[in-house]
Parts: C-alpha cells; sequence; structure tokens
C-alpha cells in the first residue's frame, strides 16, 4: 500500500519532499528510488492491450 501511496502522489505531481514527509522518510532519496513506480507508462500499457483485446465494435 505504501509504494502505491507514493507512486499515486508522485503521479499526481506532489512534490516528492511532501511525500517523502507524509511517509515519515527523512530525506527523498528513499522515496523516490524504492518507493515510487512509474504508474503512467505501466497503465498505458495496459489500456492498450485491452482495446486490442476488446475493440470497439
Amino acid at each position: 500500500m505504501r509504494h502505491s501511496f507514493v507512486s499515486l502522489l508522485s503521479d499526481s505531481g506532489m512534490p516528492l519532499e511532501d511525500i517523502s514527509r507524509l511517509v515519515g522518510h527523512a530525506g527523498t532519496i528513499v522515496t523516490e528510488q524504492v518507493c515510487r513506480m512509474q504508474l503512467r507508462p505501466v497503465m498505458q500499457e495496459g489500456a492498450t492491450a485491452m482495446d486490442r483485446i476488446f475493440p470497439d465494435g
């Protein structure tokens, strides 16, 4: 849940410093390197795959 929380906030544009404080990290390094995942490219790939599977008919 923590990684999702960090990733969603980051993807929405919240500054990394604010996210780090919210999750209790002393700095941004752990937040950036360990917790934050790039959601947008993965979500786009999933949406593209679903469009191929279920094309508009």
